[in-house]
């Protein structure tokens, strides 16, 4: 048996023993009933088990998506290469989205248009560190990815036209 599963099962038996001190009578006797029957059935569980045994429970879809990714993770090393040439692009693709971005600011943005001042922020952060763009991008293109796979929002149902004319004012 697994310690932590027979050291639950101990204290539960404990617990009840201490219940059945408490009361009188027939509630005595069967929380007492109750105590004895756990304890035989725990003992017949551990003698029929064998030493060192471990139950062969199935594993859950999270275990198995957890072993899958240990075994791939630890299958291939990526090269140095593959590392280097993957860097280079998300560092082209970041440079390039920052590009059509600025291409698209409006001629006539005042200094406080939000895409302009979005636009300066990231200038700002491409020049003072690349690689934080790089990871604020990835965070950035994820969100919105979430929000265009996430159900569409349900907006509140107009009333008719017909229905608005006549209420009474």
């Amino acid at each position: 048996m697994k310690p932590l599963v027979d050291a639950v099962r101990q204290r539960r038996i404990e617990a009840l023993a201490r219940r059945a001190a408490a009361h009188q009578g027939a509630a005595r006797q069967l929380l007492e009933q109750r105590q004895q029957h756990l304890s035989s059935t725990w003992r017949r569980a551990a003698d029929a088990a064998p030493a060192g045994a471990a139950h062969a429970a199935p594993p859950s879809a999270l275990a198995e998506l957890l072993a899958h990714i240990a075994r791939h993770s630890a299958a291939g090393t990526e090269l140095k290469t593959m590392h280097e040439h993957r860097s280079t692009w998300a560092r082209l693709h970041i440079e390039q989205r920052l590009h059509q971005a600025l291409q698209r600011l409006p001629d006539n943005a005042g200094p406080l248009n939000t895409q302009r001042l979005l636009l300066q922020a990231l200038t700002l952060m491409h020049e003072a560190s690349p690689a934080y763009l790089q990871h604020f991008m990835a965070h950035a293109e994820t969100l919105l990815w979430l929000e265009a796979a996430s159900p569409a929002r349900v907006l509140p149902r107009k009333e008719p036209a017909r229905a608005r004319r006549s209420a009474p004012r």
